[in-house]
């Protein structure tokens, strides 16, 4: 059974199931395997806990709004 784990930010609710459904759906068509084959854990991080270019992730965020 296929196990597909995505790290990423702070998702709502409607954004995790959406993502859930994309990935499993995408993957199911692409490997020929039932959907129901998949699993897939979404493992949310703090903006914080990202670096990017020597920057958190929070900081870039507060600079891109203004």
């Amino acid at each position: 059974m296929p196990y597909i784990q995505v790290e990423a930010a702070k998702l709502s609710k409607e954004q995790k199931e959406q993502l859930v459904a994309e990935i499993t759906r995408v993957s199911s068509e692409i490997m020929g395997m039932k959907k129901e084959a998949f699993y897939v854990l979404i493992k949310e991080n703090d903006s914080d806990n990202w670096g990017i270019g020597g920057k958190t992730l929070t900081n870039i965020i507060k600079e891109r709004q203004g």
